[in-house]
């Protein structure tokens, strides 16, 4: 039962050595840890939840999953509710669906996310999100391979955020979210039985958006800062072990150059950061005699958000490490059909997902389509390897104007 659930999380988050933490060993020649091999130690970021932090957005999926800076739409619920006070439009749904695992030939696994936002007048914006993670139909045995019946896991997001301009440049934000996750409700572990976790977070995020000078080409940028998932700890159990939501750091930019009244094209990046605690690794890794609980566990989440920046074993040459790296571009013709590509970087001992990502847009009347399909740059299995997903958003605006004439 413990090894479904740690091949579930990796699964997840799409991981490789997930326990390769515990098999480090200290060099005293070079003063750091290294694996058994005399290789790099494989020290991932674990938390809770992690489909908080899975990129709904077939856009910003064509794009090496940027999202923080570029144009407003629904889905920046998920990356930067602040820019909604930039929306273009009044009023926009959109809905995504993202097969997950098919590679592996599941068919029952997926995300589904609901955005949207409307804009309340020339400085104000309200937005809402709902994200439905199924996890497929999972089979539940004991320690001897003896069947404990099926379930079906899934989670919950339920977000609503408050958007505002400060200023005809600056704007801010605050999500206050709600989190449900039903991973294997009804079963135990060491005769301890296992519930569904609940728990509350918030976002907090920061946009700002100027004009810019390029030769005689209209030109803007925007720079993005949010940070989220800050939230109480959660557990599947009344254990007082309980583990961190995925508590992020995001900051990027995206400069977007019109060329003409037909072509436009913007160029986007984003970094982001988690700020959970490091693990500890090797044998000495402090722990309560009293609960058996690692020490960094036990930190408070206000603490570890600040510890998160200088906590790695070994030192800020992990630290910047755990950076997440993604770049992109999208070009627009007419503002009816797009093309957009991307990489994403992940340091090969925090996760290792390195990728391409290739997409394209098409808006018509109210509508619009966006597709998305990512090309594995590594031997890491990705959960999305050979998947195509999709985004199908709704301008109501467009369609008050068609009526409107």
């Amino acid at each position: 039962m413990k090894k479904l659930f740690i091949i579930l999380i990796a699964s997840i988050l799409g991981l490789s050595g997930v326990q390769a933490q515990f098999g480090c060993q200290y060099n005293a020649g070079t003063g750091e840890w290294e694996a058994a091999d005399g290789g790099p130690c494989v020290n991932t970021l674990i938390t809770a939840v992690p489909f908080l932090r899975i990129v709904p957005d077939a856009r910003s999926g064509g794009m090496g999953d940027v999202g923080l800076a570029i144009s407003a739409d629904p889905n920046a619920m998920h990356f930067n509710a602040s820019k909604l006070a930039f929306a273009e439009k009044d009023l926009a749904l959109s809905v995504t669906y993202t097969p997950w695992l098919r590679a592996l030939g599941l068919t029952d696994v997926y995300m589904a996310y609901l955005s949207g936002y409307k804009q309340i007048d020339e400085f104000q914006a309200v937005g809402f999100g709902l994200r439905y993670f199924s996890l497929g139909t999972i089979s539940f045995t004991d320690i001897n391979g003896e069947s404990l019946g099926t379930g079906k896991p899934n989670e919950l997001e339920l977000s609503a955020a408050y958007s505002r301009k400060l200023s005809e440049k600056f704007a801010a934000a605050i999500t206050l979210k709600f989190v449900h996750s039903n991973l294997a409700s009804g079963q135990q572990i060491d005769n301890i039985e296992i519930q569904p976790a609940n728990a509350g977070a918030a976002d907090i995020s920061f946009t700002y958006k100027t004009p810019v000078e390029f030769t005689e080409k209209e030109s803007d940028l925007t720079i993005g800062m949010a940070l989220t998932n800050l939230g109480t700890k959660i557990s599947y159990t009344n254990s007082i072990n309980r583990d961190f939501m995925p508590a992020n750091l995001g900051l990027g930019a995206a400069w977007t150059i019109n060329f003409d009244a037909f072509n436009a094209i913007t160029f986007a990046a984003d970094i982001n950061k988690l700020l959970v605690p490091t693990p500890c690794v090797g044998p000495d890794c402090d722990q309560d005699p009293a609960n058996g609980i690692l020490d960094y566990k036990e930190q408070g989440v206000v603490s570890s958000i600040f510890s998160s920046f200088g906590d790695a074993p070994n030192g800020g040459s992990e630290e910047l490490k755990e950076l997440a790296f993604s770049v992109g571009a999208e070009y627009w013709y007419d503002q009816q059909f797009a093309v957009r590509l991307g990489y994403y970087y992940e340091d090969a001992i925090k996760g290792n997902r390195k990728f391409f990502t290739v997409g394209l847009g098409l808006k018509y009347n109210i509508f619009g389509l966006n597709f998305s399909y990512l090309i594995p740059t590594t031997n890491q299995r990705n959960p999305l390897d050979n998947t195509l997903r999709f985004s199908l958003l709704f301008d109501f605006a467009a369609f008050g104007a068609d009526g409107a004439q």
